[in-house]
């Protein structure tokens, strides 16, 4: 299978309705760890593959560093997922989301806030890397 911008845009909508699931099922306001085990049974329910707390590698200036950055899913091998429950999006989690894509070189991630809501409306912003634009359509 070919990967493509329009792949990656299909599997970007079945994350982002697991999630609306989770959300419409226990609603917002628990603690992040509750959503993670839920997203885990409902991307499982979906035959996603995934990568639960995957840990970074990060080098610097040609030395490993172990800092334990952890994403908290990787899904198949191809959008990172960070997920919060928290009174707003900062720009922070913003970066921090780029960031893992950036260090997994990943094309594409998704913040998703589960403390709203509405989440497809206030709850959810991905982001796109270089390699993304590289892709065919």
């Amino acid at each position: 299978m070919e990967v493509t911008k329009k792949y990656i845009n299909e599997l970007t909508y079945k994350i982002v309705g697991a999630c609306i699931e989770v959300h419409k099922i226990v609603g917002p306001g628990l603690y992040e760890d509750v959503y993670h085990k839920c997203l885990e049974r409902e991307f499982d329910l979906l035959g996603l593959k995934y990568r639960s707390e995957l840990q970074i590698p990060l080098v610097y200036k040609e030395l490993s560093i172990d800092c334990k950055l952890k994403c908290d899913f990787l899904i198949e091998d191809l959008i990172v997922l960070e997920i919060k429950s928290a009174d707003q999006f900062h720009k922070i989690h913003k970066a921090q989301t780029m960031n893992y894509m950036n260090l997994l070189k990943i094309p594409k991630s998704i913040l998703v806030n589960f403390n709203v809501y509405n989440l497809y409306h206030e709850g959810t912003e991905t982001f796109v890397s270089k390699d993304f634009e590289k892709l065919p359509s």
